[in-house]
């Protein structure tokens, strides 16, 4: 059996990964990626950066491809784009950019630390009617933590 942790350490191993810096400067450039937001649609909601697409990790697989409900065609056209996978902390991002790359994606990358590396390195987010968040709403609701019961039991 392997834990949350361990799959993603198995999978940074397969893919690129860029730090907010990094995606800072592709964005001030003259071609920016596609910047595709794998959060829940409440999270993205509450905050994201300013002109992500937001896809949920949960339907990723068939918002990739034609035929499906959850298709987005922008997406299934851009397997030769740059595409940017972001989550909260840089872990189910890197789980999206394997499984992209295993569907025929040539450029994808995830953003290393997720929103919470952008917010710490003092990028901006938006939240969903485009106004800017606060620096310490950001920083209460990207840090959050488990409850007792989210923990390991003690031995």
């Amino acid at each position: 059996m392997k834990t949350f942790k361990q799959l993603v350490f198995e999978h940074e191993k397969l893919i690129n990964e860029i730090m907010p810096w990094d995606l800072e400067q592709k964005l001030s450039g003259n071609h920016s990626p596609l910047v595709l937001d794998i959060r829940e649609p409440e999270e993205f909601a509450a905050m994201h950066i300013a002109g992500s697409v937001n896809v949920p990790r949960g339907v990723l697989e068939a918002a990739c491809d034609y035929g499906y409900s959850e298709t987005v065609p922008d997406l299934v056209e851009a397997r030769k784009k740059e595409i940017i996978v972001a989550c909260r902390s840089g872990n189910r991002s890197v789980l999206a950019a394997h499984t992209m790359q295993l569907m025929g994606f040539e450029n994808v990358i995830s953003l290393k630390t997720g929103l919470k590396g952008w917010h710490d390195y003092e990028q901006p987010l938006v939240d969903q009617n485009n106004n800017k968040v606060k620096l310490d709403r950001a920083e209460a609701y990207l840090s959050p933590r488990p409850a007792p019961e989210q923990q390991e039991p003690e031995q």
